[in-house]
């Protein structure tokens, strides 16, 4: 991977969401997809399958409960085509997105939703006044860098915000790799950096970049963190 002051290259890298012929945009076309993250790592399973499907489905009750007592305004990264942007603007939050696949921002725009085509290191509306951030489905990997992404929701978040990161449930996990994600008609992305991280590395990043873990949970097979700063 590489890095530009501490941070994935936004202008060099391949990202989950755009590369090659993209399967991750044909699967948001479509009712039903499977999309497989194939791992470049000999020390994790070589692929892992992704229900796409459900990134644009409803918000399901898990989602919805990650959003109780949660503050505005709302910034859901990798929103893909904005599931949560939407559930938050259900709980009358002002919310948007950030994803770096034109694909899924034109899904999400043409709901009606506020949705940024770029990579949540590029600049950003209301630096330093969000009042809750999102990193689930597994995009605490973004870049390849949990720490960097970390210490990038640090500058995103308000004094009093926090971030909630849906994280790996092996909690020791703590692995970067290059993956390239493949759908059921072998269609391949380009490779990209992403990263896994479970709860354990996760807290010790944290702490790294001024955050700690105020609370961590699992609900229906999935492991959650809500971060604040220390």
């Amino acid at each position: 991977m590489t890095l530009l002051s501490g941070r994935p290259d936004i202008d060099q890298a391949s990202t989950f969401g755009a590369g090659g012929t993209e399967p991750y945009a044909a699967a948001l076309q479509e009712e039903s997809a499977v999309l497989y993250l194939r791992r470049d790592t000999g020390h994790l399973p070589a692929s892992a399958a992704m229900d796409a499907g459900r990134w644009s489905a409803d918000a399901d009750a898990t989602d919805l409960d990650l959003l109780a007592g949660a503050i505005g305004p709302v910034l859901d990264i990798g929103c893909g085509p904005g599931r949560m942007v939407r559930a938050a603007m259900d709980l009358g939050l002002s919310a948007a997105g950030v994803d770096v696949s034109p694909t899924a921002v034109r899904i999400a725009t043409a709901a009606g939703l506020a949705v940024f085509n770029r990579s949540v290191f590029a600049p950003m509306p209301l630096e330093g006044a969000w009042g809750t951030a999102l990193l689930l489905d597994g995009n605490i990997g973004i870049g390849g860098d949990a720490g960097a992404l970390l210490a990038r929701c640090a500058e995103l978040l308000a004094v009093d915000g926090s971030l909630v990161v849906e994280v790996s449930s092996d909690p020791d996990r703590d692995h970067a790799f290059e993956g390239t994600l493949e759908d059921a008609q072998g269609r391949r992305s380009d490779v990209f950096p992403w990263a896994e991280i479970g709860i354990v590395p996760l807290t010790a990043r944290a702490a790294e970049v001024g955050l700690r873990v105020a609370q961590d949970w699992v609900r229906d097979g999935r492991w959650f963190a809500r971060l604040v700063r220390r």
